[in-house]
């Protein structure tokens, strides 16, 4: 790697600018490959992850979701939701049902979404549609959401300014209480999406809260 090349990022990776050659082979890709697991995403999700090892640290996170079966859901999280975005680390969810079947030491690997969902915090953006008729899909979607529970791994480090994904991946959790957020970052999230999570939180009060098992959010405990 050539001196001038360690020293460049493009869109918070290390390196120039994909040159006219990488463009015209994605063109090319873009109208002979299918892409089909990628066309399978079907709900943009957007939310904070807190570092396990350290609770202390959180990042915004943009999840692009697939469902695989009724029980079991994956997703691509990625650092913003405009190109070109860093892809940052994946999610899986699973019911309570499946959950339960883990051994004790895998369970305390996964987080709840109990507050997240019901705080308003967790939401589905949304530039299309008028504001009430999407409050209440997401709502809806959220009584989906409430109880399943999320095992997360983060390979890039975005907060820290790294530019390339380096270290060990990191087990990331969810907030489960209003004390631990810092609630100026997620108003700072909610001025660049047009949302306002007090108001979410209020259209969500009737989502029934969720008995979480008491093997998840392991690092608040």
């Amino acid at each position: 790697m050539s001196s001038s090349s360690s020293r460049t990022t493009t869109h918070g990776a290390q390196g120039p600018s994909p040159t006219t050659k990488d463009a015209v082979l994605e063109t090319g890709a873009a109208l002979t490959q299918s892409f089909e697991p990628i066309k399978a995403i079907c709900a943009h999700l957007n939310a904070f992850h807190v570092y396990a090892s350290d609770p202390s640290r959180c990042v915004e996170a943009n999840h692009y979701c697939t469902h695989l079966s009724a029980d079991v859901r994956q997703c691509l999280i990625y650092d913003t939701p405009h190109n070109p975005a860093r892809l940052i680390g994946v999610e899986y969810m699973v019911t309570r049902a499946i959950y339960e079947q883990l051994d004790a030491e895998e369970r305390k690997l996964w987080h709840s979404h109990d507050f997240e969902v019901r705080s308003g915090m967790l939401i589905m953006p949304n530039s299309l549609l008028p504001a009430p008729v999407w409050d209440k899909a997401e709502t809806a979607e959220m009584h989906e959401i409430v109880g399943l529970y999320g095992k997360t791994y983060h390979f890039w480090q975005v907060d820290r300014g790294d530019v390339l994904p380096l270290g060990r991946p990191q087990l990331m959790m969810s907030f489960t209480d209003d004390a631990q957020v810092p609630w100026d970052t997620v108003k700072d999230r909610d001025q660049r999406y047009g949302v306002d999570t007090g108001k979410k939180r209020e259209a969500r009060k009737g989502i029934e809260e969720t008995d979480v098992h008491e093997d998840a959010d392991g690092c608040w405990k």
